[in-house]
Parts: C-alpha cells; structure tokens; sequence
C-alpha cells in the first residue's frame, strides 16, 4: 500500500494518556500491591480465543508464591505472571471493555484490586476476503503516523473510479486521570486530516471545556493539532467532556465535517470517605440477645463507587466501656448496620456504650484506602428486670378513730430500674386485712413510697387494730423470665386510738303528727341521743338549738318534748303543714362533744279559721240586667275545711235583701245583683255573710263596698256617672270649677298690678338738690397688684390690650373678665336739673340698677381675686389705722337722707357727745 493510492491510515495513540500514570506508580519498598491502580491498552474489535492483551504487574514482599489472580469477567483471566488473556474468541462491538483483576494472597486471605480498560481501535481488513477466524491485519506500513496521532476522518479516494464509500470510523474515548501533577500544558492526542499533504489545514475545537465554561480546559494547537490538558482533572467536579473536532482551510472553509471527541476522566482515589453525621446516637434494650439491632452509620465517597475508591467498608475500632465484654457489638462492613454480637447488656451497670467506627474505601483496604471515623454512642435502654422489694417486712401507724384523709403510715420499697420511669414506679396494693375498705395506699411520686390513707373513718369500739399484708408491684409489667420478690409483700400494723365521739339522735329527722291547737304542756315524744363512746361512763345533757316559734321545750335530762304555746298549723314558721325545731345533745367528756338533731312535727289542719269575703270593693250599674258582681271567699284552713261556700245575705238592716240578691254559681262562687229596677246611684255598703264546710262550720259577715253609677249602652259606668257615684254632684262640679276661673283671674290682676308698678317707679324723677349729688364722688382706680409674695407674676397679662382686633373676632358671648367689652354702653339716669323732694335712696337703686347692667362698667366681672400677701408681709394690719377729723367738715346733713345713711350720720355726725 503506497501513499499515492489516496487511502487514509489512521491511527490511534494513547502514549500520551498511558504516560499520565507514570507519576503515580510510586510505591513504597516492599509495599504489596499492583505497580498501577489501572491499566489501559489498545485492541482490535476481533480477538482470538487466548490473545494476550496486556501485562498487570503486582508486587508483593513475600515473592509472587501462593498469590492467585481473579478477574469478575467471564470473557478475561489473568495467568500466573499478570498476563490478561481472552477465553474466547470475542468480537467487541462497543468502545471499550472495562473489568476489575483482584490479587488474592491465599495465605492472608488479603486482596488486591486493579481496573482494566480496553479501547477498542476500529480497522479494516488487509484483504477483503480474510477469513473468520484469523486474526485481523494491523501491521502498519511506512506511510503510517505516529503513535500520538489521531486520524479521525475517513481516507479520501483519489482515482477516479467507482469504489464503495467507508463509513466514518468511531473515534474511542480520550481517557485522563485526574489530579496529574502535570507539567501543563500535558499533550493528549494529535488530530491531522490526511489532505494536509496538499493544503494547509487549521484544527479547532469547540464544547464544553474549550470554549464553553469551564473554558480552556482543553487546547489545541492550530496548525499541527496537537491537543492538550491545561491543569488537572477533578472527577468529582466533571466527569466526562464532549469535544467537536475542527479542519478548515486558511480561508476558513470547511475541509472535513466536524468529529466528535469524548474524553473521560480517570478516577483516583483523593476523597475521603464522609459520614453524614460525626455523633449517631442509638439504643437498644438490656439484656437484648446476640443480633440484635442497634443503629446504622452511613458514610458517603465522593468518588466512583463503581471502582474500589468508592466502594467504603466499615468496622469497629473501640468500644468505651469494654464491659462485661470488649467487643459487645459489630458492623456489617458494607451496610454499617450496628448489632449486638453478646450478651449481658445490663443498664444498673453499663448505661451508655461509646463506639469509634471507621469507614474505608477502596473496598476496606487499609494500606491503600483513605479513612475517616464517626462516633456512635448507644444508650442501654431499661427493662422492667428487678422487681420493687420493701426495704423491712413489717410496718406500723397509728390513727384516731373517725379521722378520714389522713395518712398514717409510709411504705419504703427499693427498685434498681431507672427511677421515673413506668419500670420504676411504684403499685401498692391490700391484699388481705381490710375487707371493708378502711384503707387506700397511694403512691408519692417523687419518693415512689406508699402511703397508707384512711378513706373510710374507723371506730375505735367496733376494730381497735387492723393488721393489713400489701403487696407492691411497677405500672410496667415484669421482663420475660423475672420472677416477683419474695421481699415484694410486707405487713402493716395500724392500731386505732379511742377519741370522745359526740352523741348522736339515732332517728334524725324524726317525724311526728298531730293537730294543731294542742295547748300548752302537752307531752309530744321522747327526742333522746345515743353517746357512742361504750367505754366512757359520761351523762347527755339535752337544750334547744333551733325553735322559731317558741313553740316547744325539752327536757334536760331525758329530751322529752313538751308543748310551750298553741301550736297553729297557719303561722308563718310552717312550711308545707310541717314545723321544724333542732336539738343538742352533749357530753360531759374532755373536751365535750355534742350532736344535733332535728324534730319535725306535721300539723294536721282543724277548723280553725272562718272564711274571708273577696272581693271587698266592686262596682255595678243603676239598672239591673246590665251586670252583676262576682263574689267569693279565701279560708287559711286546707280541704276539707274550706268550700263549698255558702254565701246569704243578712235580715237586718231589711234593706239589704230588698235592693239585693245573690246568685249561686258554683261551690266557690256567687253573683250579687240588685233586685230592685233602679237605684240611685252612690256608694253602699252590702254585709254578706259566708259559712265554709268544715265541721262544726264557722261563718263570717264581710261588708262590701259597691258603688252604684249610670251605665252606658255597654254596661259601663259613664264619667259624669262615676263622680256622681263617688258623691260629688253637678252643683259641686260647677261651684269648683267657678272658684278654679276666679282664682285665675286674681293671680292675673296682680301681675298686672306688678308691671304698672315698676313702670311707675321708672318714670319718677329724682328729688335731690343737685349740689348734694355724690355720684361724682365714685371714682374708677385700676387695679391693684398683688402683695409683696407677688412680684414675680406678669402681671401685663391681665391689663387691657392696646388693640382690639382680636376681641372684637372673638365668638358672641365668650370674652375675657379683664377686658374692656366692647359694645353700647346703657344710658344712666339724668341728672335733674332742679332739685326735687325724693328719697335718695330711689336715686342709688335706679344707678345702681344701671351699673349691674353695664357690660363695661368696672369691675368688668362680679368677682376680683386678689392674691394673699402671706405671712410675711411688712405691711401693718389696716385695722390699725385710726381715724381722725380735722372738725372743718360738718356730717349733720346726713341725717337728711333717710334711713339708709343712718350709720353714717351717727359715726360722723354728733361728735360733740362723745
């Protein structure tokens, strides 16, 4: 095969990538294991049944006797000397083939794994008529590329004739192992087309990593091909790339379409295995059986779990105590499944167990795989294993006879289980001393101490001691194969203390019957009491507690009951025919004792009370037929002392039976209604007389009063009627009514009177001398300010302001007391200018009347506050001030203006006489 027959050869290199683990076959001296973690060789897709493929090398410090070589592919074994051969005669369709070898070292029982890639290059016959079974041609020829070089495009035909067109070939992955120490940029595989021979040709690539982020992982050199890695590969961050390779002229033209390119990352072994939490906490009852399970621990890898760096193994590393035994549990290595592996897990002893647990990868193997620890920490779970025990056999207490509620005795058990737990709390019961419930035992639940309670009062003369077993037990049942404690059931001794019991009335109420109006010191029964205290010798004295009517009396020492009044069935201390009275009985014991008892005594009804008249008023027309009154009668006695009524009318006065007449209507009830065709109307009085049916029967006269009126068509009475009846006639009504008009009339001509009165005095002129006019006497001084505790008011505040804008926008009616108002001032009397006779006192009332109308007279109020001066004040009083006279003034004019000025004329006037 020359290079001018236009056929393409492409091949495949890997030489770079196979380089890439050559940093990382260090091994230790005389550390066993295989020199790579993976192998990787190229093949054809034909393989004859024993091809060898590939050499693993394993190294082991004891030589290579008595190591065994497995693999987990039924296709590929390895021979003695690492050799990897096919069983068969295969044809492989995929891209690769990836198996796992294992070095088993038989005397140990340790192994060792490895991975083994195949790539799989795709080629074409030497000859087409090659037959099966002979194994394909891939000697290469002089005019082959290098190794490191990769031809992903079909040969180009150059002749002219007609051959059948090769398919693309598939192109098989690029594999780089992560975490290469580089140097970078580190060459993976050279891409060339074979029309490079004619033109220049440019390579690209594109994808993710390229030029897509993450960019510039990859690169490739334009002109020669040549693609590289750029800094290490993280499998755990991406774990595969898809690349498109490129070729295009220096124009830019397309020359081949475009080829895929996958490239793979290498796992190795750089993470740890991580647990999802670094404290488990479990548990797991005591005395549970080998096997049991406790908890599971789960611990991730973040690299490929379908190799050995991913696959993590776990195992126990200490247990913390190594009670009763160092190994009281074990880990299923690949699920992390914690169980008992012995027995004798006891809470009262051991209560929490710490286990350190290490997960590993690579498949376990400590000298290769990366490790990590977590901690599990199993608490012992309790079970009703020890049964509660009293810690004595016997115990004592110690009541007083009637006392309920109390508690008279403490039982103390032990139990070794968790305290305030259902296995710990404690149950007491009486099994036998108690049959008539006497007892309760209730649990203290902060002590778990039984305590012994009377429910039901003991008495001391009937049981002066019980004797009580009780057996005491948990709320949770006892574990299988525990038996109840011997030292379970304990005696109690109570012994009953006599105390002085009040007497008691054994029939309380006691009920008797008899009539009423029995006379007083009539015997009625025997109320005695019964002392319960059988060994005290002691008396019952016997005094009334209760007796509303002070009806009865008893005897002191025997309790006979005796009659000290009438007893009447219709008093008001009677409820329901029944009287009530309580008694008390005490004691001459230390300290005394006492009981009450109560008597009832029903009361049978005599006749005793004659019966009552109702109605007492009643109203009905002057005219028979119009209407009738309906009578009847009320008796405070009970059937069959009461109705049927008989209800007559007297003989006397003979007047009665002749305007009225009664009607029977029923046993209760009757009708009275005049006889007569008219009567005038009025007031009368009708007696009647009403008789009951007790025997003997008593009777009784009642007067009723019945106003008689003018009836209109409807048989009522009529207003004019009804005050007619009530005794007023017309000539009364219309004398009222002319004294109501005059006394209107009066009331009228006075007010009348009033008003022309005090017209009059307005229009009356003043008689005084005008050169003995004062009212020029009457000055306006402002105001004063306030003592000598006072100058620190502003006192501008109260002064009137220069402007009056702002009083005259105030609303109507609201202004200040220190202000001016504004407004028209009222006219004052005039002066006369001739002096008339008149009383000056006429004068003062008339401007005085003025002032108290004028809205801007001072004071502008009716009320001046002045502030006091305190105590403090240099100021002397004014009733010190003394007056004088000069004598050149004469007061005796005064006396001149009447009565008012009286006081005036003798201060000042008759000095001489004094």
């Amino acid at each position: 095969m020359t290079a001018g027959s236009g056929v393409l050869l492409v091949l495949l290199s890997l030489s770079g990538a196979l380089r890439a683990h050559e940093d990382l076959t260090a091994r230790e001296t005389c550390k066993a294991g295989f020199s790579e973690e993976g192998y990787t060789a190229l093949i054809s897709p034909d393989i004859l049944q024993g091809e060898r493929l590939l050499k693993v090398e394993f190294s082991s410090c004891l030589g290579s006797q008595g190591m065994q070589y497995e693999t987990n592919s039924l296709d590929f074994k390895v021979g003695a000397d690492g050799t990897v051969y096919a069983t068969r005669e295969l044809r492989i369709p995929s891209e690769q083939v990836a198996f796992t070898v294992t070095a088993r070292d038989r005397r140990t029982a340790e192994q060792w794994d490895a991975v083994v890639r195949l790539l799989v290059a795709q080629t074409r016959s030497s000859h087409p008529g090659h037959k099966r079974g002979k194994k394909k041609d891939v000697t290469l020829d002089p005019s082959q590329p290098p190794r490191d070089m990769l031809l992903p495009w079909p040969p180009h035909q150059r002749s002219g004739g007609l051959r059948r067109q090769k398919r693309d070939w598939v192109i098989p992955p690029i594999n780089v192992p992560e975490n290469s120490r580089g140097p970078f940029p580190q060459q993976l595989v050279r891409i060339r087309s074979d029309k490079d021979n004619d033109i220049p040709i440019r390579y690209s690539i594109t994808g993710v990593g390229a030029d897509q982020p993450p960019m510039e992982v990859f690169s490739i050199d334009s002109m020669s091909g040549r693609m590289y890695v750029t800094r290490p590969m993280d499998r755990e961050e991406r774990a595969s790339y898809h690349l498109r390779a490129h070729a295009v002229d220096m124009n830019g033209n397309k020359v081949e379409n475009p080829i895929d390119l996958y490239i793979y990352v290498i796992d190795m072994n750089d993470n740890r295995p991580e647990f999802l939490n670094q404290v488990y906490n479990g548990s797991v009852d005591e005395g549970s059986k080998p096997g049991t399970y406790v908890m599971t621990v789960t611990a991730n890898d973040a690299d490929d779990s379908t190799t050995a760096n991913g696959m993590v193994r776990y195992r126990i590393v200490t247990q913390t105590p190594q009670s009763p035994s160092q190994n009281m549990f074990t880990i299923n290595s690949e699920t992390g499944d914690i169980v008992t592996v012995a027995a004798g897990l006891d809470r009262e002893k051991v209560q929490q167990y710490t286990v350190i647990v290490q997960a590993t990868d690579m498949e376990g193997n400590l000298n290769y795989g990366l490790s990590n620890t977590a901690t599990a920490i199993i608490t012992v779970t309790d079970v009703n294993d020890n049964p509660p025990e009293f810690t004595t056999s016997t115990f004592a207490g110690e009541v007083p006879e009637n006392r309920v509620e109390t508690v008279v005795a403490n039982l103390t058990v032990m139990d070794r289980d968790q305290p305030h737990s259902a296995n710990w709390n404690a149950v007491y019961r009486i099994i036998s001393g108690d049959p008539s419930g006497h007892f309760s035992i209730r649990t203290d639940p902060v002590t778990n101490e039984g305590m012994v309670t009377v429910v039901k009062a003991a008495d001391y003369e009937l049981n002066r001691a019980f004797m009580l077993t009780v057996m005491v037990s948990n709320q949770a049942a006892l574990a299988s194969g525990i038996q109840m404690s011997f030292q379970s059931t304990a005696g109690v001794t109570i012994s009953v203390t006599d105390i002085n019991e009040a007497p008691y009335f054994p029939s309380n109420h006691k009920l008797i019957r008899l009539e009423e109006g029995v006379p007083a010191g009539t015997a009625l029964t025997t109320f005695s009491a019964v002392d319960p205290d059988r060994f005290m010798q002691q008396a019952v004295r016997y005094s009334k507690l209760s007796d509303p009517a002070n009806w009865l009396h008893i005897n002191a020492s025997n309790g006979q009951i005796t009659t000290a009044a009438v007893l009447d069935r219709e008093s008001l201390y009677i409820r329901n025919n029944v009287y009530e009275a309580t008694f008390l009985a005490a004691d001459n014991g230390i300290p005394p004792a006492s009981g009450t008892g109560t008597l009832q005594i029903y009361l049978i009804d005599i006749n005793d009370n004659a019966p009552e008249l109702l109605p007492k008023e009643a109203q009905i027309c002057e005219k028979p037929g119009l209407n009738a009154i309906n009578i009847t009668a009320a008796d405070a006695d009970v059937d069959p002392n009461v109705g049927p009524y008989v209800f007559e009318l007297p003989f006397v006065p003979a007047t009665v039976r002749k305007n009225w007449t009664i009607t029977r209507l029923n046993g209760d009830y009757a009708q009275l209604s005049l006889r007569i065709l008219y009567l005038e109307a009025g007031m009368y009085d009708v007696p009647i007389t009403v008789t009951d049916s007790g025997n003997p029967p008593l009777s009784n006269t009642s007067i009723v009063k019945v106003k008689v009126c003018p009836c209109d068509e409807n048989g009522d009475c009529t207003t004019v009627g009804a005050v007619a009846a009530a005794g007023l006639g017309t000539g009364a009504i219309v004398a009222i009514l002319i004294c109501i008009v005059l006394l209107l009339t009066m009331v009228l001509l006075f007010v009348v009177w009033m008003k022309r009165r005090e017209k009059e005095r307005h229009t009356k002129q003043l008689l005084i001398d005008p050169e003995d006019d004062v009212r020029d006497n009457i000055l306006k001084y402002d105001e004063e300010g306030g003592g000598e505790e006072d100058q620190d008011y502003d006192l501008s505040q109260l002064q009137q302001p220069e402007a009056l804008e702002h009083v005259l926008s105030k609303a109507p009616g609201v202004r200040r007391v220190d202000e001016r108002p504004v407004g028209a001032e009222p006219q004052y009397p005039a002066r006369p200018v001739v002096p008339h006779p008149g009383d000056i006192g006429d004068f003062i009332n008339e401007g005085l009347r003025a002032a108290d109308n004028d809205p801007t007279a001072p004071p502008y109020d009716s009320l001046l506050v002045f502030d006091y001066e305190g105590s403090g004040s240099t100021a002397g009083s004014v009733s010190s001030l003394g007056s004088s006279s000069s004598g050149d003034q004469d007061y005796d004019y005064l006396n001149d203006w009447g009565p008012r000025f009286k006081k005036l004329a003798d201060m000042y006037g008759g000095g001489e006489e004094d």
